[in-house]
Formats: structure tokens, sequence, C-alpha cells
């Protein structure tokens, strides 16, 4: 079980205990330097890994598809993010994420897919329906593994491998993202961490990595961080974190999706979970023992968009411990931004801001996620 006092010992006795969040510092680790056929990776390529780009368009011939094929052919990014507006057709869909692993065979191919409100790839394009998180969990854990041992082998034969889920936040039935739409398995930690552990192995069975979320919890706050920011710091408690915890403890945790979410009680700064090394490093790496790999929220989302530019989100994402960046650009698409990346992390490399150690660990954890789904 996960108590406040247990894990507020656990961030006092790394060095980052409530009274000094704010200004806590990941350290770098020791991670062997990322490797390309021929030698070492360069900088450049080794920053390419930890982007995974959205794009415009919804055929294999769309112009938004020739710059995603490009990207992947020089190594400039290291995965797709697929949104609603990609998926609009079973044969578009497809077609675009078999260009794509044509150009990279082992580059993430990352869309959501849930079931219920959130399923890209839909019954209305020919796919099996997914039931909702509240009505799986209703009908019991056999039915949950033959759901999702079929939904994960149909989301492989698509020509995916990163599913952004499953929702590890508590239900309440006031809530306008997570309860209104019955996204989450229930509103206790056994529950939740039991059914995610069900989707997780079905997944992974299949090849395909699974992005737990919304670190530290999503369920009881008010608000949509596609819109703006969401406070949690008058709703939030640790019971919140008990089922990504049980994730943590039995090793069904090998990728975090953090949220644009702000809790002054864990990071006085105010900064969204995204950018808090206190909560994503402090929290979820020091306190509560997790190894995997971090990957972002879109950084397009309102919630970063209004407030920061896209170099501050990237820096800030890196050095609050995140490893993989997800921007679906598509608010003001940019075709260069991977070299744009490129350009601001050499820059803060260069100012003492990052570290080539703090790359070179992010894409150790990359590697080894893609090692557990035999994407190495």
């Amino acid at each position: 079980m996960l108590d406040r006092r247990g894990v507020l010992g656990g961030m006092i006795g790394a060095g980052v205990g409530v009274s000094g969040l704010a200004g806590a510092r990941a350290q770098d680790g020791a991670a062997p330097a990322p490797h390309i056929a021929g030698g070492r990776a360069s900088l450049a390529e080794t920053i390419g890994r930890m982007i995974v780009l959205g794009f415009l368009g919804d055929q294999p011939e769309a112009e938004g598809a020739d710059r995603i094929e490009d990207h992947l052919r020089t190594g400039r990014i290291g995965g797709v993010l697929f949104l609603r507006h990609n998926a609009r057709s079973r044969a578009g869909v497809e077609g675009l994420a078999a260009r794509f692993r044509n150009a990279a065979p082992n580059a993430w191919m990352a869309i959501d897919q849930e079931g219920g409100f959130v399923q890209r790839l839909s019954r209305e394009f020919g796919y099996r329906a997914i039931a909702r998180a509240r009505d799986v969990a209703a009908a019991g854990l056999d039915y949950a593994r033959q759901l999702y041992a079929d939904a994960a082998a149909e989301f492989a034969a698509a020509g995916f491998n990163m599913n952004l889920a499953p929702v590890a936040d508590v239900h309440m039935d006031a809530n306008a993202v997570i309860g209104r739409y019955d996204r989450a398995y229930g509103a206790d930690a056994e529950t939740i961490a039991a059914f995610c552990a069900v989707f997780i192995e079905a997944f992974e069975t299949h090849g395909a990595a699974c992005s737990i979320k919304h670190f530290p919890g999503h369920g009881r706050s008010s608000g949509d961080s596609h819109d703006g920011f969401v406070d949690l710091t008058d709703t939030w408690s640790f019971d919140e974190a008990e089922p990504f915890a049980r994730l943590i403890g039995s090793r069904h945790a090998h990728l975090m999706m953090g949220g644009h979410l702000i809790h002054r009680r864990l990071d006085p700064s105010g900064a969204p979970a995204t950018f808090s090394q206190p909560i994503m490093d402090g929290l979820l790496r020091r306190a509560m023992g997790f190894d995997g790999a971090v990957i972002t929220d879109d950084l397009d989302m309102g919630a970063i968009r209004d407030h920061y530019t896209r170099r501050e989100a990237v820096i800030r994402s890196i050095q609050a411990g995140n490893d993989l960046l997800l921007i679906s650009n598509s608010a003001n698409p940019d075709p260069d931004l991977p070299q744009k990346i490129v350009v601001w992390v050499e820059e803060a490399i260069d100012a003492g801001v990052l570290t080539r150690a703090r790359i070179d660990e992010a894409v150790a954890r990359i590697e080894a996620l893609q090692g557990r789904v035999g994407r190495g």
C-alpha cells in the first residue's frame, strides 16, 4: 500500500522532501551511450529517438505523411503520433502506419486505443468495439483478458506498437474528462491495478508498449488539460497514486505518462507535472521506485501551448525526467520541428541547462522499452 508518510519519507530520504521540492533536480544517470550501426550515435540522432511526432493528414499520400517519412528515414524522430484527425478510415490509417514502418521498422507507431470514448481505431472503420473501462470492470477479469487479447491482436495487425493507455486514474462521477466517459476501471486501487495489468499483458504479448496515464492522477480533478491547466492541489489525495504504485510493484509499469496537472503541495512552484522534477523524479522515480520510461502527454495541448513556447516545453520536459516527447504538431504545424528541437537541446547542453548524460539516460530507457516488446 502507498501511504502519505511512506512516500514523503522516501522523498525526504532522497533529498526531495516537500519543503524542498521546488528546488529538486534529477541526478544524471550513468546510462550507457546509445549506439547505431558503426559506432556511437550522434547527439542529433540520440535526441531524435526521443521525439514522437504527430502530423496532419489521413491518407498515405498526404503531404504531412511525406514529411514524417523523411523524418523517420533520416532518424530525426523516433516515432509517430496518430490522433483522431489521422484515423478517418481503416485503409487510410493502416496505409499510413505501413508507410512509416517501411521507412523505420522499429519506430513507435502510437495511438490512443483505450476503448469506449477513446478508441481511435473505431468500430466505425470495421475494428472491434472495446468496451468502456467501467463496463469491463463490471464484466470481470476473464472477460477483460479475452477482450484485450483480441483488441491487442487487431492493434498489432493494424501496424501499431504503442498504445497510449491504459488509464490508472480513479473514477469520480463528477470528473469531466475521466469519470464522465467511464474511462477508469473503478474507485479503488486494487480493481484499477488488476484491470490495467490485464490490459498491459495483452498488448505487450503482441509487441506493443502501453503508456499508463495520467500520473499522479487525473480522476478527481476539475477541468480538462486539453483546454488549460488543471489544478489538483485541493482535490488530489495519495490514494490516487496507489494504482500506479501497485503496477510498479507488480512489474507491469514500463512506460508512464504524466499529466499536465498542477499540484502545489507536491511542487510549490506550480509547474505542471509534465515539467515537475519533484513529481516526475522525486515522487514517481525516487519515492515510488519507477525505473521505466516516461512519456509526456501531448505538448501541443492547450495547458502547455497557451503558457509556454515549444522550446520551453521541450527543455522543461527533459529536465523533469521525461524520456519521450509527444508532440502532435497540429496546432501551428512546423515542418522543421525535429531539427529545431535538436538545436534547442544542443544549446541547452552548451548552456549547462541539460547534460548529454540526461539524453543518454532517456534513450537507454527507450531502448529497454523497445527490447521488452521485441522492437529493439
